[in-house]
């Protein structure tokens, strides 16, 4: 499994497994556990999820999936920005933990930007840490001058990850804040891989570009739009997998070489924008 490291020094698969939409429903509950075990058997040991996702219901099957396993795992959770404030993001640890059934997490990100001042947010990132809850804390949706601002603050030198979407679709990253987050050691962990709804799924996966790539290489469209996200330096993938058949695809996708000439036909496909923009968000 190739592997990334952060700047505290530890290394995290490249290829992990994300949770949005789990825990919605009862009856997907075993076959959601099912598939990020079987991830887990094949290699992907990062785990995202949120206390957001169904309001805590994917960290539950998380939990549930985990069991009995969590020295395997690199556990990853996210925070409402509206519970970020010192007391607020304490007491929000506490219940992801609770519902994981772990003691610690190993990455705790701030979901989004909100009204908690980030001198405060990185404060109570900081406490947790010292107290054993959390391994390392980062941020999700920020935007280069977000980073800028953040990295600045006490403890903001602490922030080892930014989770964004970022896609074959939604380029927008590469203007700026992907180049930065290269040289400053800051790894993205791109959510959304593969877009989200299945419209954006459609409309990315049946590009004709994509489809001769894959075709190429035997390969579905998916594992040629994930290896592509692969490939590239201080850059984690997260997709969400409910099924068996999507799991071992977005592993496979691992070994998957893209040639020049396959990214010149994507870059044809899938042009970057023509100018910089704000940062886009699910």
């Amino acid at each position: 499994m190739k592997t990334v490291q952060l700047s505290s020094g530890v290394g995290v698969p490249a290829l992990g497994q994300g949770t949005w939409n789990m825990g919605e429903t009862a009856a997907g509950r075993q076959r959601e556990i099912a598939a990020l075990q079987l991830g887990v058997d094949l290699g992907m040991t990062l785990i995202d999820t949120a206390e957001m996702y169904a309001e805590g219901g994917s960290e539950e099957v998380v939990g549930a999936a985990i069991a009995g396993r969590r020295e395997q795992i690199y556990l990853v959770s996210k925070v409402y920005p509206h519970n970020a404030s010192l007391a607020g993001v304490r007491a929000a640890c506490e219940r992801s933990l609770k519902r994981l059934k772990t003691d610690c997490l190993d990455l705790y990100l701030l979901h989004w930007r909100g009204s908690v001042p980030l001198e405060e947010m990185l404060e109570g990132f900081q406490a947790l840490k010292r107290a054993g809850k959390i391994r390392d804390y980062g941020v999700s949706n920020f935007d280069l001058d977000d980073m800028h601002e953040a990295r600045a603050l006490p403890g903001g030198d602490g922030i080892v990850a930014n989770q964004v979407l970022y896609n074959l679709a939604k380029r927008g990253i590469e203007w700026n804040l992907l180049p930065w987050s290269q040289r400053n050691d800051v790894p993205v962990m791109a959510y959304s891989p593969l877009e989200s709804s299945a419209r954006e799924q459609r409309a990315m996966l049946g590009n004709p570009g994509l489809r001769a790539v894959a075709e190429r290489h035997g390969a579905t469209p998916a594992q040629v739009a994930l290896a592509w996200i692969l490939r590239q330096d201080r850059v984690i993938a997260i997709p969400k997998a409910s099924s068996p058949e999507h799991v071992r695809q977005n592993r496979a996708a691992l070994d998957l070489a893209l040639t020049p000439e396959d990214l010149a036909e994507l870059d044809r496909a899938y042009p970057l924008p023509r100018r910089n923009s704000p940062l886009e968000m699910r």
